[in-house]
C-alpha cells in the first residue's frame, strides 16, 4: 500500500507519499481499499498539532473515507469482504488502504457513489445533530447558517429545508451566496460587502432567527448572536476563521435564548444507538433525494498537497475529494 505519512506535524510540507507494507486487520476490523476521501478542516489542523485528537506518530491522516472491504478480523459480523462502506475515524484516509475499526464503517446502499459517501458522514451527522437533536428544529422557524458554503453548511441548508425550515445563507462572497440558493436557502447575506445585523434585521422582520448555525466563530458571533430571536438557540459548531469568541452573557438574558454546544463525535460515542438512527436517516433521506454532499471538485490522492493549499484559499464550495484510481460509483454491497 502507499500513504501520505505524517512523521513530523509541523504542517502540510512535512507530509510524504510512502509505500508502507498492507497491514491486516485485527479482531474488530476491517481493511479497506480506499476509492475516495474527503479533505476536511480537521484534517489540517491535526498535521499542524493544533487538533484536540494527537495520533501516535508517525500516522497517516485523512479522517473520512469510501471505500470496499479487503479483508475481516475476528469478530466481525455485520461486513462482508467485497462490501462497499464509508468511514470516519479520524485518520488512515489518505492512502490506497486503511485499518478501521468494523463498528465505524456505515454500510454503502447501491447507487451511493464513493465520492458522495466520502463527503457525507461528517458534513450530515453533525448538521443533522445540531439541527434536529440539540435545537430540536421545528417546520416554519428560520435559520441562519454562517460559513454556508463551507461542507458543513451547505449539509445544514440542506437538512433544514428538508425539516421545512426557511433558511439564511451567510458567506463571504457572490459566488458562494448563489451556491447556498441553489441547494435551497431562501436568503443569503455576503457579510463580506454588506452588514450582518443589518441585513438580518430586514430578513426577518426584526424577529431574529430561531437558531443560528455557525461553524465560523470569530468576529460575526456576537453580531449574530445580538440578532437571535427570543427563545432562539445558537449552535456552537466550530471555529473555522481560527479565533474562539466570547459572548457577554447578558445577552443570553436578554433574548431568553440558549448556547447551544455541538460536538457530534462525543454523541456517537456516548450515544450509539441514537448516532445509528440517526445515519440510517440521513441515508434514506440520501436516497431519496432530500440531501447530496456538494462537491467542490475530485483530485488524484497523489496532489493532496495541492488540496491542502486550496482549502487554505477558503475557496473551497462544499467538499474537497481526493480519488484513487478506479470507478467512482459502488456496486451492490457484497459483490
Amino acid at each position: 500500500m502507499q500513504a501520505w505519512l505524517c512523521d513530523n506535524p509541523t504542517g502540510v510540507d512535512a507530509l510524504a507519499w510512502k509505500e508502507l507494507p498492507t497491514p491486516q486487520p485485527k479482531a474488530g476490523e476491517v481493511l479497506i481499499e480506499i476509492k475516495a476521501a474527503s479533505l476536511n478542516f480537521p484534517d489540517l489542523l491535526i498535521v499542524q498539532n493544533k487538533y484536540q485528537i494527537k495520533p501516535p506518530l508517525p500516522f497517516v491522516p485523512g479522517s473520512e473515507y469510501a471505500g470496499v472491504v479487503q479483508a475481516v478480523g475476528e469478530g466481525v459480523k455485520h461486513l462482508q469482504v467485497g462490501q462497499n462502506v464509508a468511514c470516519l475515524s479520524g485518520t488512515g484516509g489518505f492512502g490506497t488502504h486503511t485499518i478501521a475499526p468494523a463498528a465505524l464503517c456505515m454500510p454503502l446502499p447501491a447507487g451511493f457513489s464513493y465520492v458522495d459517501a466520502a463527503a457525507f458522514i461528517m458534513i450530515y451527522a453533525t448538521s443533522w445533530h445540531a439541527l434536529m437533536d440539540r435545537a430540536q428544529l421545528k417546520a416554519g422557524e428560520t435559520v441562519l447558517v454562517l460559513g454556508a458554503a463551507g461542507g458543513v453548511g451547505t449539509a445544514a441548508i440542506q437538512i433544514a429545508k428538508a425539516a421545512g425550515a426557511r433558511v439564511i445563507a451567510a458567506a463571504s462572497t457572490d459566488e458562494k451566496c448563489a451556491l447556498c440558493t441553489s441547494i435551497g436557502a431562501d436568503a443569503t447575506i455576503n457579510y463580506s460587502t454588506k452588514n450582518l445585523r443589518d441585513e438580518i434585521k430586514v430578513l426577518t422582520e426584526g424577529k431574529g432567527p430561531d437558531v443560528i448555525y455557525d461553524p465560523v466563530g470569530g468576529d460575526f458571533t456576537e453580531q449574530a448572536f445580538r440578532s437571535i430571536a427570543w427563545r432562539g438557540r445558537y449552535l456552537v459548531v466550530g471555529f473555522a476563521s481560527g479565533p474562539i469568541p466570547s459572548l457577554p452573557l447578558n445577552l443570553t438574558l436578554l433574548k431568553g435564548a440558549s448556547i447551544v454546544g455541538v460536538f457530534w463525535g462525543d454523541f456517537a460515542r456516548r450515544e450509539p444507538k441514537a448516532n445509528a438512527a440517526m445515519m440510517a436517516e440521513l441515508a434514506g433521506w440520501y436516497a431519496q433525494g432530500k440531501i447530496k454532499p456538494v462537491i467542490d471538485r475530485t483530485m488524484p490522492m497523489a496532489e493532496l498537497k495541492a488540496a491542502y493549499a486550496h482549502m487554505g484559499s477558503r475557496g473551497v464550495k462544499g467538499k474537497l475529494v481526493m480519488v484513487n484510481q478506479g470507478p467512482a460509483r459502488a456496486g451492490l454491497a457484497g459483490n
